[in-house]
Formats: C-alpha cells, structure tokens, sequence
C-alpha cells in the first residue's frame, strides 16, 4: 500500500523528533574562575585579613560554603558544620553544649559564626587556633564533634564529581586537599556579616530608638561611678565595645572562685597561669538570638546574664580588674528597670537581614 503524502510528512516529523529529541546536551566543564568576592561590610571598617589567601573569589567562597553544610566531614556522614551552627541562630546552638556523631555533648557552648573578619586574636573560646583557617579543620577530627579524619574526608569528596569540579573552579584543578579546604572554608566564614541590625540602622540615621533602648543605650556605654549612683553606667562597653560590641581579648568574667575552675579556658592553650579561666570576649551583636550565654552555658537568659554582672560577680585571682572594681563596690546597683531598658537594648543588635540572608543559607536546599 503506497504512502499518502500526509503519512510522509508525518514520517518526517517523527524522524526530526528522533534524531533531535535525542541529542545529548553538551557536557559542561568545569573551568577555573578568579572572579573576586566582594566583602560587603557597609560601615565597618575595612578588614584586615590574612594576604596569602586573598581576594576573595566567589568561587572559593561557594566552595567554602558547601563545606560548611557538607555532612560527608563527619564520621557517619551525618552532621556538618552548620549542624552545630545554625544560621537562624546566628550561626550558634541553642543547645548548652552540642552533640557531636556519637551523642557525646562537647565541652564548651558553641560559638557565633560572624563578623570573623574582625577577629584579630585567635579562634576558640581559649584561642587555640590562630587563624580561621586552622579553626575550620579542627571539629573535623575532635571525637566529640565529627569524629572524622582528614584523610577520609578527602577521599569521601574525591568521589563526588560536584566536588572535583568545584575545586578546578576555585583552585584550577580538582586536587582536593586539606589546606585547600580550610582555605575555602575561611574564605566562607570570612564572607559572613551581620550590620544591619536596628541599631546599625539608628547609626545611620535611617532609624529611632525607643525610649526604653534609649535608656538602655546610655546604661550601655556609660561608665560605672559609684560615687554619683545617678550617673553612673552599666559599663557594658568596657569588654564589648567598638563597631563589633567586643574587644578581642580573653578575660575572667567572675563566673567562679579559684576553689570551683572546672575549666581552665585559655591556660589549658598556652600553660600560663594568669590565664586561667580567662576566655574569649564574644560579639553581643544578635546577642538575643544565642541562648544559652557564657562558655558553659550556665545562663540561659540575658535576665540572668544580667543579675550575673549587677551583683553576682565572684572574685577570684584572674579577674578582669574593672570588675574586680564592681565586685569591691557591691555591685552595678541596677534596678529593674535598668535591667529591661538594657535588654531592650540588647535586643536592637538583633539583625534579622543577616539571619535570613540567603547567600549564607545551604546550597543544597
């Protein structure tokens, strides 16, 4: 039976389709780009930060963030670094101290993950790492965190393409190392910024304060005087003060006698005594967010954060002076009201952009 000329076109459609319905894409290779990241900081100062692993590319820094939420760092394939730091949080646990692949909790209460460009003095509540990038790789192997090694987490990435081509966009070729990933990972961390909280936006003149976190504002940054009780401050800004509300030191913040050290903080890192219980003064910027407070996580409000430097300050040999001063004077004298205007104003430091800024959040979602 001969064909008609409508089944001929027909024929032909249905060949186009074969032929080019089943032509492969063509592969994309991966291929090194040095494109450079800029650092938006807005009213901060310029970071200092470390030459030998600038520019920023954005390349590093998106390989420096699927690291942080890659679980294969750990033992089981289960937990990443953001398990333990969760960006609603801050980029902290809300748990008092974390728990790591085997259950175990750890020993100290997870840290903030921000603003790290401004960080000069090492990393760690007892700055045992010098450099973010050290910091990066040593949950990797604690037993009480990823419980992982180096070795088996290189070979664990090696076998995944994403990650071979990631590292030739970044790097220039698929060569997976330890160095280069803490590279990538302070590249990450370092791109982290929260400065646009309410009362960034009051600097600016771009918002107003109410009168309580007014109030709460000059409780802040004024001076401790207990000879003009009327005028005197909370002194707050004495430990957490600059663009940062912190001042890169480790000190003693009256938590314990001599007698009742459980945690020897700093010495434990550089053996000297005057640094016993001494520990790393954090950022109060989205203090509100990052229950529970100190090393330990002993407090789990700032109500008790407060009542804790108002009159509950223990003396012991490594005190930081200035509240050895309080401790001598019997306290901040803070009434209640003083106490809610501070928190109030606590609580402007809260920067709901950062908290939901998507350049910051899994890439696997």
């Amino acid at each position: 039976m001969s064909m008609t000329r409508i089944d001929i076109i027909l024929s032909i459609i249905m060949v186009t389709i074969l032929v080019f319905g089943c032509k492969e894409e063509p592969m994309q290779v991966a291929e090194y780009d040095e494109s450079e990241y800029l650092l938006a900081y807005g009213h901060f100062p310029e970071p200092l930060l470390e030459e030998d692993n600038l520019p920023l590319t954005v390349q590093k820094v998106q390989l420096g963030r699927m690291l942080f939420y890659e679980p294969l760092l750990s033992r089981d394939n289960s937990q990443s670094c953001a398990s333990c730091h969760n960006q609603k949080d801050a980029f902290s646990d809300t748990l008092q101290f974390s728990l790591g692949v085997q259950g175990l909790p750890g020993k100290r209460q997870a840290m903030s993950v921000f603003n790290l460009a401004w960080n000069t003095d090492g990393f760690f509540w007892d700055g045992r790492a010098e450099l973010l990038r050290h910091q990066a790789l040593l949950p990797i192997e604690d037993e009480l965190e990823m419980d992982e090694t180096h070795e088996n987490v290189i070979v664990k990435l090696q076998s995944e393409p994403m990650y071979r081509d990631q590292f030739i966009r970044a790097f220039g070729d698929d060569e997976i190392t330890t160095e280069r990933m803490s590279l990538a990972m302070e590249q990450f961390m370092l791109s982290i910024v929260s400065n646009d909280s309410k009362y960034d936006r009051y600097l600016k003149g771009e918002d107003v304060l109410t009168d309580e976190e007014e109030r709460g504002r000059q409780l802040y940054f004024g001076e401790f005087n207990p000879f003009f009780p009327d005028k005197s401050g909370a002194d707050c800004e004495h430990c957490h003060g600059g663009i940062n509300f912190e001042n890169d030191s480790y000190l003693n913040n009256g938590l314990d006698s001599d007698a009742n050290f459980t945690d020897l903080g700093r010495e434990d890192f550089t053996g000297d005594p005057m640094d016993r219980a001494k520990f790393k003064v954090t950022s109060l910027r989205n203090i509100a967010v990052t229950p529970p407070y100190m090393h330990d996580g002993r407090f789990k409000t700032l109500e008790e954060v407060i009542d804790h430097y108002n009159d509950q300050i223990v003396q012991s040999s490594t005190l930081d002076p200035a509240l050895g001063f309080v401790f001598d004077q019997g306290g901040l004298g803070l009434t209640e009201q003083d106490k809610a205007d501070l928190i109030a104003f606590l609580h402007t430091l809260t920067d709901e952009t950062f908290l939901t800024n998507i350049e910051y959040s899994n890439p696997f979602e």
